[in-house]
C-alpha cells in the first residue's frame, strides 16, 4: 500500500508541476512540491521496507 500511494503521489506531482498547476490548495508551489516529493519518497522506502521484511 506504501508503494502505491508513494508512486501515485510521486506522478500527481510530477504531472501538476510540469503544467505549472498548483499541487497544493493555498500553498506556494516552492513549499508544496519538495513537501510532496518528500511525502512520496518516504513512502516508497517504507513500502519497500516492508516488503523487504518479508
Amino acid at each position: 500500500m506504501f508503494l502505491l500511494f508513494g508512486v501515485a503521489l510521486l506522478g500527481w506531482t510530477g504531472a501538476r508541476a510540469m503544467r505549472r498547476a498548483p499541487v497544493a490548495e493555498g500553498v506556494r508551489p516552492a513549499v508544496a512540491v519538495p513537501l510532496a516529493l518528500l511525502a512520496s519518497g518516504a513512502s516508497l522506502v517504507l513500502g519497500v521496507w516492508c516488503l523487504a521484511r518479508l
